[in-house]
């Protein structure tokens, strides 16, 4: 049953494992929302130019760090874009770092800013063979990027012609099969070796595919890879609320100014941070399921990556709160999830 109205619960701080700050005013933007609820954060190397080398990600974090609220412990934890020009001796260098956490593989033309990404993973297997060797975990951006198939299962051709192939020929690689979508995505996970995680974000934990067309075409539902089936959201929250560490919490969190969100061919991303843990708490209330919520948002993550546990504690109260408009993001609007309408839970440290 879910909690009564009124109740409280405290959570250690934890991680988003997946993130994305964008830069300039944007990244000003945005960055205070993750900072007043996360640690650390993934943060996604996606940018224009794309972050490719130790330099780059080091400068990036700089600029993080100058745009993070005073007084803020927020700790950006960088990764690096895989290309075809990544180099082992580029691994050696990022495991050197301290810094880099991770690499990014984006399929040529999967998503935003994808396309320096790779169209032949198989090509990078001199590079992964170093990743193994140093021990820095691959980022997957798991869907094809295939006119002939289905947008709605990219994600399962993908992990059928490139994930499970990958994972036997690394067993020694840690992999993390980013924002996962289907049932076959948290069966492969669930039954892979140690080294394969995946992450889960709280929209597709509380939407499914219907929620891009009710009432209308809802631009600002649309996401890659995309939502799904109610059949398979309800095995993300299963997976979610499991207490199985292989599944952590990863917003996705994506902003884009509204009208690169509104027009004729808009951007994919969904706007959580201003909310993420309310929301990953909806979900898991809803399945009454909140006392395996710390554990996923604060401990999975952190062991998977080897980092240690956080140690500040913040409380959420059940209560409905307002959720604005949009807000300001430079000269631009950023609509959020639940514009206009409520969360049913409260930060209140």
């Amino acid at each position: 049953m879910p909690a009564a109205p009124g109740t409280e619960i405290a959570l250690r701080i934890g991680d988003d494992m997946h993130l994305h700050l964008r830069d300039g005013a944007a990244l000003h933007a945005v960055l205070p929302h993750t900072a007043a609820q996360f640690q650390r954060a993934i943060v996604m190397p996606n940018l224009k130019p794309p972050v490719t080398t130790v330099v780059e990600a080091a400068a990036y974090r700089e600029r993080i760090l100058a745009a993070r609220p005073s007084e803020s412990p927020f700790e950006p934890l960088m990764t690096l874009y895989l290309t075809p020009a990544t180099t082992a001796a580029t691994i050696e260098k990022a495991h050197a770092s301290e810094f880099v956490h991770a690499v990014k593989f984006y399929p040529a033309g999967a998503t935003t800013n994808s396309d320096a990404g790779v169209v032949n993973l198989a090509s990078m297997y001199s590079t992964l063979e170093a990743m193994e060797k140093f021990d820095l975990p691959l980022l997957v951006h798991g869907e094809v990027v295939d006119a002939n198939v289905d947008v709605f299962d990219r994600e399962r051709v993908f992990l059928d012609r490139e994930l499970e192939p990958l994972t036997r020929r690394f067993p020694q690689l840690r992999v993390v099969f980013e924002h996962i979508t289907t049932h076959e995505a948290t069966d492969f996970v669930a039954g892979a070796h140690a080294r394969v995680a995946a992450t889960i974000t709280a929209h597709h934990l509380l939407m499914n595919r219907n929620a891009i067309f009710a009432g209308g075409v809802r631009p600002h539902h649309y996401c890659l890879p995309v939502l799904k089936r109610e059949e398979h959201r309800l095995r993300l929250l299963a997976a979610a609320t499991s207490g199985n560490p292989k599944f952590f919490a990863g917003t996705d969190s994506a902003p884009h100014a509204r009208h690169t969100k509104e027009n004729a061919c808009g951007c994919a991303g969904i706007y959580t941070a201003h909310a993420a843990l309310e929301l990953y708490a909806e979900a898991f209330d809803s399945v009454d399921a909140l006392d395996k919520l710390e554990a996923f948002v604060a401990e999975f993550g952190a062991r998977f990556y080897r980092l240690p546990l956080n140690t500040s504690r913040l409380r959420l109260r059940k209560e409905a709160v307002a959720v604005p408009q949009s807000f300001s993001m430079g000269d631009d609007a950023l609509v959020p999830m639940r514009a206009g309408g409520a969360l049913t839970w409260r930060m209140v440290r």
